[in-house]
């Protein structure tokens, strides 16, 4: 699985922090999201997945 963050999409809702904690966080100066580990582990694409499909700008990409 990989994810792709399109930054310049992201509204800094947060919900993607709530829904994945262990995959995003948000930058301090903005609140834009940032993706904390790029090898992710099988057992966190559900969480992934939902934090694509709850993301209001659409910010997030999921190919498998």
């Amino acid at each position: 699985m990989k994810v792709i963050i399109d930054q310049d999409k992201c509204v800094a809702s947060g919900q993607c922090v709530t829904a994945a904690i262990d995959v995003f966080d948000q930058r301090d100066e903005d609140g834009i999201v940032v993706l904390l580990n790029d090898n992710l582990p099988d057992n966190l694409a559900a969480d992934v997945q939902q934090a694509a499909a709850v993301c209001p700008a659409l910010a997030i990409v999921i190919e498998d």
